[in-house]
């Protein structure tokens, strides 16, 4: 091993030793849930009491992920979470605040259709709780 090899594994060395005591920067996921940030933007929760058939929070998605289908007799949101970008403008335009955002991040699936937030399935308080 010549001197210049000799300089070059130095750092290396030093850089592993320091690292090697070191706590990592990762958890161990899916055993020790990542903690969500304040403000964090999940899963759509939506009240379907609170709605009043307006379609705005329709008409102002930029993604155009969600849609109005018929449910006894109203027009309520269908919200597409494989197209949903997340941006909340659909909450931000609903006059009723119909639709809260979550701290559910665990979306993802195999089956397509689980991403579709029907108007008709149980409410979600913001924690992922069914109520």
């Amino acid at each position: 091993m010549g001197k210049k090899n000799k300089s070059s594994v130095r750092p290396m060395m030093k850089a592993l030793l320091s690292n090697l005591f070191r706590k990592p920067a990762t958890c161990q996921y899916p055993i020790v849930k990542a903690e969500v940030p304040e403000g964090f933007r999940g899963k759509q929760v939506y009240d379907i009491n609170l709605c009043i058939s307006c379609g705005l929070c329709s008409r102002d998605c930029p993604a155009k992920a969600i849609e109005m289908v018929e449910v006894d007799g109203k027009r309520r949101p269908l919200f597409h979470l494989d197209q949903c970008i997340f941006c909340y403008q659909c909450a931000e335009s609903c006059p009723r605040n119909a639709i809260m955002s979550s701290r559910i991040f665990e979306l993802a699936t195999t089956d397509k259709s689980a991403l579709v937030v029907r108007p008709e399935e149980k409410v979600q308080k913001g924690n992922g709780e069914q109520q």
